[in-house]
């Protein structure tokens, strides 16, 4: 499968984006989805996954109740609505697949493919 990220941007602290992770080559409900991101000098991260049913998400402490990952299977996309926005979240972000596991993985190495990143600044 082949993933490409899309919908980052410059904006103002307290404002809000949505990326959109369009996959192509197989379906995206065969697969777990994760979005990563990575600031500089910093290692990569992870945000949200939600799995490949659809029925489970898991999130990172520093963006619960801000983020909110979904999917639509009949587009083939997966998106992270990302509300409340904070400097700190100024990194490039990455969504990324891996074939229907049981849990949602968090570890960037659990992941096989990988879309190219999206540049997402929050200027305070």
């Amino acid at each position: 499968v082949q993933l490409q990220a899309s919908g980052g941007g410059l904006v103002q602290a307290g404002g809000c984006l949505r990326l959109s992770c369009a996959a192509y080559g197989r379906t995206v409900s065969d697969y777990t989805m994760g979005w990563f991101r990575q600031a500089p000098g910093k290692e990569r991260e992870f945000v949200a996954g939600i799995s490949w049913s659809g029925d489970r998400t898991r999130y990172a402490d520093s963006v619960k109740g801000r983020f909110t990952v979904s999917r639509e299977n009949n587009k083939n996309t997966v998106y992270l609505q990302m509300n409340s926005l904070k400097p700190e979240d100024t990194a490039v972000y990455s969504c990324a697949a891996v074939r229907r596991t049981v849990v949602i993985e968090t570890r960037p190495k659990d992941y096989d493919y990988w879309g190219q990143g999206t540049q997402v600044t929050v200027s305070s």
